[in-house]
């Protein structure tokens, strides 16, 4: 299977986030020996100035054959339609045109980040770039491409969104596109990968047992839970995250950051800084997935009353302050 990746508004970072993909030989090796060929990649490839143009113009023409399209970045309309706030360098033609084009020639297309899925972070506060994602303008269907596009295979745009994706996500959707393992059924509402997306950030969450007791953090230092007070998204974010980590072993969480549900429509705009949990009568207005609000506050009540020491006092410093007691055994 033949991949050619364009790189449109945005930082970098989803193309970043790939190379750190947990493979000893890297991650093209890893392609490699899986049958994925890398057609084109504006910072992977050999090809630059006018050989990467040939291959473009071959790709968008149908003389350089590819299979799959992989978009990172937002795609940036503006002005006036003209897409002219983005051109490809060299081509003299906007951003636009050429995803547009080669969309058109690919069986699958690729939203490769929260930003080529739905606009993300480019889309945010006025827009003046009317930048938007493959097939959603935030959380409407629309986009680039519009709600009814298809790829030649069948497929609408998968999004592999995150802001970054994990490099997991994106390797695994590829490997199950090849194999011809990934139908539309295995994409959920925001036509992501269900195979992530069907996951909390809160599954797998080291302060869980924060989380179960109600023992939250007051400042960023602290080891408690972020949701109550830090503006932790994570048991509404869809994503496996904490099951999954970076490298084996970082996330968000992990770091001491509160998720931010980036795999989300919207999640730049949340309407409140990101590290502050708004509430009404103190009571967060965010509450976990499924959950009804009148057992939200009987669960957390009787929590909170029935705290250990231990954990309250973890929970308001920086490091264990104090250690899980040793239980003794008796005779059986």
């Amino acid at each position: 299977m033949k991949l050619l990746w364009l790189q449109a508004a945005g930082c970098g970072g989803c193309t970043q986030s790939l190379l750190g993909a947990e493979s000893r030989a890297g991650v093209l090796a890893q392609f490699a020996d899986s049958g994925l060929e890398l057609v084109f990649h504006p910072g992977l490839s050999e090809a630059s100035g006018d050989e990467s143009l040939a291959v473009l113009r071959g790709a968008a023409d149908g003389t350089v054959p590819f299979d799959v399209l992989c978009v990172e970045g937002a795609l940036l309309r503006g002005p006036g339609g003209s897409g002219r706030f983005q051109l490809l360098s060299g081509s003299g033609r906007p951003m636009i045109a050429w995803v547009r084009d080669l969309a058109a020639r690919a069986r699958h297309v690729i939203a490769i980040g929260s930003c080529s899925a739905y606009g993300g972070i480019i889309s945010s506060g006025e827009n003046l770039t009317d930048a938007c994602g493959l097939q959603f303008d935030g959380d409407q269907e629309g986009g680039l491409l519009g709600g009814d596009f298809r790829a030649a295979a069948g497929l609408p745009v998968i999004n592999v969104a995150g802001c970054p994706a994990h490099p997991g996500w994106i390797v695994d959707t590829l490997l199950s596109l090849s194999l011809g393992a990934l139908g539309e059924s295995d994409l959920d509402a925001w036509q992501r990968p269900r195979f992530y997306s069907e996951q909390l950030v809160h599954h797998g969450c080291p302060r869980n047992e924060f989380y179960e007791f109600k023992a939250s953090a007051q400042k960023l230092s602290d080891l408690g839970c972020l949701m109550e007070n830090m503006g932790c998204k994570g048991t509404q974010a869809n994503a496996d995250c904490n099951l999954r980590p970076w490298n084996g072993v970082g996330s968000c969480v992990r770091g001491g950051f509160a998720c931010i549900s980036c795999t989300e429509p919207g999640f730049e705009e949340p309407g409140h800084p990101f590290m502050e949990t708004p509430k009404v009568a103190g009571i967060p207005t965010g509450l976990p997935i499924d959950m009804p609000k009148a057992w939200f506050v009987a669960l957390a009540a009787l929590s909170k009353s029935a705290t250990p020491r231990r954990v309250r006092e973890n929970s308001r410093a920086d490091h264990a302050v104090i250690r899980p007691s040793i239980r003794k055994r008796g005779p059986k």
